[in-house]
């Protein structure tokens, strides 16, 4: 429906984050039962590569290739987005490690840096915002990130944001 805009980007992301926050429910729930969703899928004939694809990354398409037409003033992304890394950032050096603590600062800043007009899918500062999103994906909710994880993870911010510093001064 997205690829077909059948539906709105605003809808399709609220959705699909919606069937993915459900479906990570029921992977902790049937994990003894259902350990890994490609083999389900292929058991029970299921051929949906994008939502095999959405479920195991835990982003929705807008989030990983970003929101081409998102309404929001440029000025007002760029304010979104430098709050999203300077929150999370902060949770990070204080000491949050949890995948539940930390995930929804990342992916509020995933979404904010995806409403950024003319910043590509594949600039450095989207790209390594979405690899951690992905890491964190595959991690159960009261799992935390090792001294070593939370070293780079930080690192990884404080790089995008210097990176979308540098793309702002250029545009």
């Amino acid at each position: 429906a997205y690829v077909r805009d059948a539906i709105s980007n605003q809808e399709y992301t609220n959705s699909c984050k919606k069937l993915i926050s459900q479906y990570r429910t029921l992977l902790e729930a049937l994990n003894d039962t259902v350990p890994d969703i490609s083999v389900f899928m292929r058991e029970y004939g299921l051929n949906c590569k994008a939502a095999e694809k959405r479920l195991k990354q835990g982003l929705p398409a807008t989030a990983v290739h970003g929101d081409a037409l998102g309404k929001e003033a440029k000025e007002l992304s760029v304010f979104h987005t430098v709050h999203h890394f300077i929150t999370t950032m902060d949770s990070l050096r204080l000491n949050m490690k949890a995948v539940d603590e930390l995930h929804p600062h990342l992916t509020e800043l995933m979404d904010s840096i995806n409403k950024v007009p003319d910043l590509s899918s594949d600039h450095d500062s989207k790209a390594r915002i979405r690899n951690w999103l992905i890491k964190l994906n595959g991690m159960r909710a009261h799992e935390e990130l090792s001294e070593e994880q939370t070293r780079q993870m930080l690192f990884d911010l404080d790089a995008s944001y210097n990176s979308f510093h540098r793309f702002l001064q250029q545009s």
